[in-house]
């Protein structure tokens, strides 16, 4: 018995008749959606937006979360890595076939209007495309049409620090059409339009994910009115870090500092050196509490703890020269009378 290909095999994919049904073969699939694609973009001008000059082009919008972080609290920015996922119509897109979707590569992409969507708070974005641009282009017979992309933003996030390092921060991620006004382009959130990944591997690190929330919002600007799209990431400050580093060797130097009163106050040397170790101590401290912080106008939280610790330190030194001060003067006094004639 041979174990080769039969005769039907051999014949390039050609339609193969078995038991009177017919099979689609791989070669006339593939010729029946490159036949589709060539009509549809046979005098197709992707320069012009579906229904142009009639209604305007509503984009639905999805986002799935991959990962955020890490948080920069001295540019005051974030990384956050997303898919991006935009679903318009296209009566120009219709077709009629057997197949109801087509799944296309980014070569496709630059081949039909795609909205022209801009992060607005972005400093930075990268889109990945190791080992094949990371996009793909869905394409429905109705002409319903999904574009989706993944992406890595360096977005603003500007924090308010008066309660560091006790803060919460929601951090913004907005973007918006570039060029086309209200009136031509509208955004809108799909049903399920903000997912998140699991957060186990985000790496926030002094930062403890609470939630997000997503809304939508008009922009009156001379050029015309523009749809933003927002989502807000709610952002909790973890402690432990702080507490190790700043609260705890602070609270300890401010209860060394006390050790001074119950040493003997005709040891000179030791009480001062105590005290003024201490002092020193406490503006290493503040100097490196400071050093993760933007160089901000206003006091936090911290800076107010660190000052009382000072304070106390600084007291506590002030106390031994005010009270060997007056002693010195009380026994002078009291020699110089009892030397008296």
């Amino acid at each position: 018995m041979a174990f080769g290909p039969s005769k039907a095999e051999e014949e390039d994919y050609e339609d193969v008749p078995i038991n009177k049904t017919w099979v689609l073969s791989p070669k006339v699939y593939d010729s029946d959606v490159t036949l589709i694609l060539n009509k549809l973009l046979q005098g197709y001008d992707n320069k012009l937006r579906p229904d142009i000059g009639v209604r305007p082009t509503v984009i639905e919008t999805a986002v799935y979360v991959n990962s955020i972080g890490p948080v920069d609290p001295i540019n005051m920015e974030y990384t956050i890595d997303i898919f991006f996922a935009q679903t318009w119509f296209d009566s120009r897109l219709k077709f009629n076939s057997t197949m109801k979707l087509l799944m296309l590569n980014s070569n496709m992409v630059g081949k039909i209007w795609i909205p022209d969507t801009f992060f607005r708070n972005s400093r930075k974005s990268d889109a990945h495309w190791i080992t094949t641009p990371n996009r793909l282009l869905r394409l429905w017979s109705n002409g319903r049409v999904m574009y989706t992309l993944r992406l890595t933003i360096n977005a603003e996030c500007y924090l308010k620090l008066h309660n560091f390092p006790m803060d919460e921060h929601s951090c913004p991620l907005e973007f918006s059409s570039y060029g086309y006004p209200k009136n031509e382009i509208q955004y809108r959130w799909q049903r399920r339009a903000v997912e998140v990944a699991d957060q186990r591997y985000w790496r926030l690190y002094q930062f403890a994910f609470v939630g997000l929330r997503n809304m939508s919002e008009v922009a009156h600007t001379q050029s015309g009115e523009y749809v933003i799209m927002t989502i807000f990431f709610d952002l909790s400050r973890r402690m432990g870090y702080f507490t190790i580093q700043t609260y705890i060797p602070c609270s300890m130097i401010v209860v060394l500092s006390w050790v001074s009163f119950w040493i003997n106050k005709d040891a000179v040397p030791a009480r001062t050196s105590l005290g003024i170790t201490t002092v020193l101590t406490m503006t290493t401290l503040s100097t490196i509490s400071r050093k993760s912080l933007p160089k901000v106008s206003y006091v936090t939280a911290m800076d107010l703890f660190v000052s009382v610790c000072f304070i106390f330190t600084f007291a506590a030194l002030m106390e031994y020269g005010t009270l060997h001060y007056f002693t010195s003067n009380r026994q002078n006094k009291k020699t110089k009378s009892s030397g008296a004639p």
